[in-house]
Order: structure tokens, then sequence, then C-alpha cells
């Protein structure tokens, strides 16, 4: 396993900068973000554009993988966390568009992995989003396999404020979809998993990695708190709103023996990557690096 850090928060920061810190604080692999380096999307923990793909040439893509790996760290994978199934359809095309770039460059680079969402309109029921996922993602994945690219989707519902309420922005959240995903696209497609998503969803996460292991191509490292006021404030019915709180990993509610005990088990040995939300560590590059650093202490004894 290698131990890195997905490179969103430090939207303000150059890849080299970015490089250079993480591999002298222990990091060896970074997933990197993707977004449009022209713009669009602004929502929290999204729109940072450390590889501008639109156009890399191989020269280009060699020459960064270079660059990050004299700091000692390689990537695990671009990362592009848009909404494809968008109830807007020019929204849709335009983020679609820029999927296709981030896998068209990652193939260019040789990364053998994207990550991103499956997506979800939270105004249609599930099935109907799902009949939408098969339509939208088909020549995409197709895309991604001619490409040498796996493409990974996270298990994250993208439910955390009112315009995402009540069915959220990704539907590939549950056993029951992510059964499907695999069942259509086979081993064509991956999972970017975050263990953080099931605790406030009571999904067993012993149970989860049993039988998703084997597809897990890439793994991301958060934590999250139920926080038990904002639980009995809200009820269950608000769907995580009021009372799931992202934490770095060791300050919530995730058992992280038992994560790697079921990764280990699942035969997984790929990268983990933390993925820092946590809003107590936020407001300088000097807090997020302390968080950062913090999770790094967490998890380093089980990196082997």
């Amino acid at each position: 396993m290698k131990l890195g850090l997905l490179t969103a928060p430090f939207e303000n920061l150059q890849l080299t900068e970015v490089a250079a810190w993480a591999g002298s604080n222990g990091f060896s692999a970074m997933e990197v973000a993707c977004w449009p380096s022209s713009g669009g999307e602004q929502r929290r923990y999204a729109g940072t554009s450390h590889i501008n793909v639109d156009g890399l040439s191989a020269d280009q893509g060699t020459e960064i993988v270079g660059q990050l790996g004299d700091q000692g760290v390689e990537i695990s994978g671009l990362g592009y966390y848009p909404n494809p199934l968008h109830a807007d359809e020019e929204h849709r095309v335009e983020v679609i568009g820029h999927l296709n770039k981030v896998i068209t460059a990652a193939g260019v680079m040789g990364i053998k992995v994207v990550n991103t969402f499956v997506g979800g309109d939270r105004t249609l029921h599930l099935d109907a989003n799902w009949e939408r996922a098969t339509e939208i993602f088909d020549p995409i994945v197709k895309h991604a396999q001619d490409s040498g690219v796996r493409l990974c989707f996270e298990n994250c519902p993208m439910i955390f404020s009112y315009d995402e309420w009540p069915g959220g922005h990704n539907i590939a959240y549950s056993p029951r979809i992510w059964r499907r995903i695999f069942e259509e696209w086979g081993d064509a497609v991956g999972m970017n998993f975050d263990p953080s998503h099931l605790i406030w969803q009571f999904i067993d996460q012993t149970r989860f990695i049993k039988e998703f292991g084997s597809h897990m191509a890439h793994v991301h490292a958060k934590d999250v708190m139920v926080d038990e006021d904002g639980l009995y404030e809200n009820g269950v019915m608000s769907t995580g709103m009021g009372w799931q709180i992202p934490r770095l990993c060791g300050l919530g509610d995730v058992d992280w023996s038992g994560f790697f005990s079921g990764l280990y088990r699942a035969g997984y040995d790929g990268p983990i990557i933390i993925e820092h939300e946590d809003r107590l560590f936020e407001g300088t590059d000097e807090k997020v690096k302390r968080g950062f650093l913090l999770a790094r202490d967490v998890l380093s004894p089980f990196i082997k």
C-alpha cells in the first residue's frame, strides 16, 4: 500500500509545490484534482485544477509524472467529480465532455485510474436515474477502456446541502446499485471506496468490503462523525443533513483497524488517499497541512 492525499484543498498551490510538501512529509502518492482550468463548478472541495487536461500532450504528461517522481510521489489517479446525470442537459454535456478529456489525459500520461461520480438527478427516483446512467456511461466506459484507463466511481451519496436534498447527486451509494454497476460494466469499472459514507447510512463496513473489496481499485481515507444531537434534532428523514460531519481520519466514527483488516483480507494493495473535508482544519494552507499530517499519523501504522 501507499499513503497519499487528494490535492483538491491546495487550490492556490502549484502541483509541484504540493508534491514537494507531500514527498517531504511521508506521502508517496497523490490523486490529482482535474477540474476545468477555465473554472466552472465551485462547490466546496471542487474546482481545483492541478493539471490542465485540455489537449495535454504526451511530452507534457511525461514531464508532469517525472516532476512528481523527483519528489518521491506517484499519481494514484486523476480525480474529477461532477454530476453526469444532472437534470439540465446542457450541464450534462459540459461535464461529460470534460470527463472524457480527463480520461484521455490519463491515458496519455499512463495513469490507470480516473475517479469520478455516476451522478444523480435528485428529482428522479433511483430506477429512472439508473436508466439514464446506463445510456450516458456506456460510451464513457468504452472510451476509458480504449484509453487503457479504469473508470472508478466513488460511493458518496453527495448530499451535504439543500441544493442536493432529498435525493443526492450520486446514486452509487448502496450495495443495491453497486451490484447493478458491476453487472452492467464488469471489471471495466471499479470502486473508489470511501468508508465514511457507510457510517451515516448505517451500512456495515465489514460486510461491504467483503462483498465489494475485489472491485476496489482506489481508496479514499476520510472519517465522519455522527452528531448525536443533530440526529436527535433532525431525524433520519433529513438524510444526514445536520448530523453527518466530515472529519479527518481518527477524529470520527470509522473503525480504521477493521477498515484495513478488511482491505488486506480482500487483497487490496493499492493507494490509500486521504481526503480532507474537515472544517476544523481549513482556512489556511498551514491548517490544511496540519490536518493531513494528523491523518497520516493515524493511518501510517497500517500501511505496509
